[in-house]
């Protein structure tokens, strides 16, 4: 045998104690021995050599026990855990209804980005931005089926559009939009879309903010001050291309819809905006029925925001509320009695501080309760602090032009 001495370390040790054991344990006998006192017992140390020799027996031995045992080798177990299970399932189940848009104008490709199926009919939603330089609108299914749409309709306040195809490929389900409002920061979310044209990507992340607004894509050519309100913001990856996909609660419903990103760089820098699922409940059925969506209206001016500064200088007991800046001549807040800010001191507005009994404590409330719980047409209590007084006034709302 070859001698190996760590081995030869490790059985020396195990061989002197089994050795030590024998001479305590060793055959008993009962019957006494007398032992004179003057008697030498014999000695019983071994040799270097001889404790060589035992120690290569004893690896000897071992080494021949280990070639004639088998050695089974088990497989490490996969660690799958239940986010994990959901995650896959969810995709497998909504990927299907994400399809990618390929935009062109002029019969060339100019844009591209993404979008859901929204009914049986083949109704899909996306955002207003994806289709709104387009002509011609081909649509990718996740299994490599294609087929020209047309568009139904589209929505530059809220940055929703519809877009039809004749049929769908057998096997996609619609996705189901959350019927309530009851998402929280901290809940998981995921995005699924095309980003730089790479066609059935999820990324995961969480809601880190509500309550965000987006400026109309009106208000990108200077013809429009209006915002939509109770827009999701999250850290999962958005980029170029996820526009108009879905956020998808754990449950597969869409909570939103991807619609931007804050970036200096414009790749995703973990804050992305998306599109509430109460826009998309109240905007896209009429959409799908009208071609647009027609919002109400007040024809009143407000500042977005009371500082504390603002405060002083309109010379208001609060800044809970939304504060009127001015008021368009004949419009419904002027018919009502709103009155508007004096334009040179700031003073003098009313302070709106509640809509239909429904508390606004800053412009945001205000916008809220119109877009998702009010229309054209609709007779509402506008309750306003004026100086010290209290007055409600009667209201009846117009058309946004």
């Amino acid at each position: 045998m070859k001698n190996n001495p760590a081995v030869r370390f490790l059985v020396i040790p195990l061989l002197l104690v089994l050795l030590g054991c024998s001479l305590v344990t060793g055959p008993q006998t009962t019957q006494e021995t007398p032992v004179h006192a003057t008697a030498t017992p014999p000695a019983t140390s071994l040799s270097a050599d001889e404790i060589e020799t035992l120690v290569d027996a004893a690896v000897n031995e071992r080494l021949a026990q280990l070639e004639r045992t088998p050695v089974a080798y088990t497989a490490p177990a996969v660690i799958e855990t239940d986010l994990e299970a959901t995650l896959t399932a969810l995709y497998a189940r909504a990927n299907p209804a994400v399809v990618y848009i390929i935009v062109s104008s002029g019969g060339v490709a100019s844009s591209s980005g993404s979008g859901f199926v929204y009914t049986n009919e083949g109704y899909i939603v996306t955002n207003s931005h994806v289709v709104s330089e387009g002509r011609t609108f081909e649509i990718v299914f996740y299994n490599g089926d294609r087929a020209m749409a047309k568009l139904i309709g589209a929505d530059p306040d809220s940055d929703l559009a519809v877009l039809k195809v004749d049929s769908l490929p057998e096997g996609i389900e619609p996705l189901a939009v959350a019927q309530t409002d009851t998402l929280q920061v901290g809940q998981f979310v995921v995005a699924i879309g095309n980003p730089f044209g790479e066609q059935g990507s999820m990324t995961l992340g969480i809601v880190s903010g509500l309550g965000r607004s987006l400026q109309s894509q009106r208000s990108l050519m200077g013809n429009s001050t209006y915002s939509l309100p109770e827009v999701v913001q999250t850290d999962a990856p958005i980029n170029p291309g996820n526009s108009g996909g879905p956020l998808l609660n754990l449950n597969g419903e869409v909570v939103g819809v991807n619609a931007a990103i804050a970036s200096m760089t414009g790749t995703s820098s973990g804050v992305g905006f998306s599109v509430p699922a109460a826009a998309v409940r109240r905007v896209v059925p009429s959409l799908i029925s009208d071609g647009r969506y027609v919002y109400p209206y007040m024809g009143v001016s407000f500042d977005g925001e009371i500082t504390l500064a603002d405060q002083e200088r309109y010379g208001l007991s609060q800044i809970q509320g939304a504060y009127v800046v001015a008021v368009t001549a004949g419009g419904p807040g002027d018919k009502a009695g709103i009155i508007a800010a004096n334009p040179n001191t700031g003073r003098g507005g009313d302070l709106i501080i509640a809509l239909d009994d429904q508390p606004i404590n800053s412009f945001d409330d205000l916008n809220s309760f119109l877009s998702f719980h009010a229309s054209p047409g609709q007779t509402i209590a506008v309750k306003v602090l004026r100086g010290d007084e209290t007055v409600t006034l009667s209201l009846t709302l117009g058309a946004r032009p």
